[in-house]
């Protein structure tokens, strides 16, 4: 409040100046206590934000990429916001179970939802979902972005792509690949690839991120295409082995990982991003302040180094950004299923 009067009081000398008359200055002054009437509702409104607990809705099991990001945003959001922010895990049917949950919760801002690029293949792909990603939900802004990897088991006699596509067409569905679940982003992804490579390879379909990592490691699945954020550990710890990366130039925390574009496959790009949607019908202020919070958040550097730490990048932007990104990707998605033999659920 002693800030909203300094900047009044500032301006009324200001417009004082500029009036040369007494019936000029009447008005002037009649302006300025218009001003400072109005100004503490307009910042009030600016601030709005409902009363109560905020859910971040996380569609896939705890420990994969789109957990660690929610958590990692959660406390941020927590002291910007004032009020409890909690992750809630709510997994199945490649994240749509989440977002259905979400289309069904009051429209005040409280429950949001996190979620990667499975939501507009869902969109694209499913038949029998309990939502319309476009019409049931407000984007509010990316969090972060993030090239895909394309790893291996250290049992695999491969470590570069090519030499993987060499040894896959050697032996013919015998190698199988993981996924977060059957007709994800993966799993497009992946069969996408295998038509551009000339392979075919046995699709196991998990339930999220951390079960195709484990999966991995334990040899039951020999490849994965996956964030780094769900596997930094296993990379680390050399349980699992990056031998290409789906961005368009390599990744910094992986500079000796080439892109599939520079292993010879040109146009494969496999790129992730992670993003906050709230309901349909959500008052314009609350969605303008949850924007406004999650760009503060992907400036701030122990933020951006996290991210960086785990091979993603802090994004941020407008909701008519993000909503022009989701409905890209549902055409993309489309089209990649009718080409691939995918079927629609």
């Amino acid at each position: 409040m002693p800030n909203h009067f300094a900047t009044c009081f500032t301006k009324q000398s200001t417009i004082l100046r500029t009036c040369e008359s007494k019936a000029t200055r009447l008005l002037c002054l009649i302006a300025i206590l218009g001003f400072i009437v109005s100004s503490p509702t307009e910042v009030a409104r600016a601030n709005a934000f409902p009363s109560g607990l905020i859910r971040l809705i996380v569609p896939f099991p705890p420990g994969g990429a789109i957990d660690v990001v929610a958590r990692l945003l959660q406390p941020y959001l927590q002291k910007s916001i004032g009020q409890t922010v909690i992750v809630e895990n709510i997994a199945g049917a490649s994240g749509s179970l989440g977002a259905a949950a979400v289309a069904r919760a009051p429209a005040d801002g409280l429950t949001i939802l996190v979620t990667p690029s499975e939501f507009g293949v869902n969109a694209a792909i499913r038949r029998n979902l309990q939502y319309d990603a476009e019409r049931d939900f407000a984007p509010i802004s990316v969090v972060a972005i993030n090239p895909l990897l394309f790893l291996v088991n250290p049992n695999v006699k491969a470590r570069t792509l090519q030499n993987f596509v060499a040894l896959a067409k050697a032996e013919p569905n015998k190698i199988n690949y993981a996924t977060p679940g059957a007709s994800s982003h993966a799993h497009l992804l992946l069969e996408s690839f295998s038509l551009q490579a000339g392979i075919k390879m046995l699709h196991i379909p998990y339930r999220g991120g951390a079960d195709v990592v484990l999966a991995t490691v334990a040899n039951d699945a020999q490849l994965t295409l996956l964030s780094p954020l769900a596997a930094s550990a296993q990379l680390r710890g050399g349980k699992l082995v990056a031998i290409a990366s789906g961005g368009k130039s390599r990744d910094s925390m992986f500079p000796d990982v080439p892109t599939a574009v520079e292993s010879g496959f040109s146009n494969f790009e496999a790129v992730q991003w992670i993003g906050l949607l709230a309901r349909a019908g959500t008052p314009p202020e609350a969605l303008e302040r949850l924007n406004a919070e999650i760009n503060k958040a992907v400036l701030e550097p122990v933020f951006i180094e996290r991210l960086k730490s785990l091979g993603a990048t802090a994004a941020g932007g407008t909701a008519k950004e993000f909503q022009e990104l989701i409905a890209h990707d549902i055409r993309r998605w489309k089209d990649v299923a009718s080409k691939v033999n995918i079927a629609i659920e």
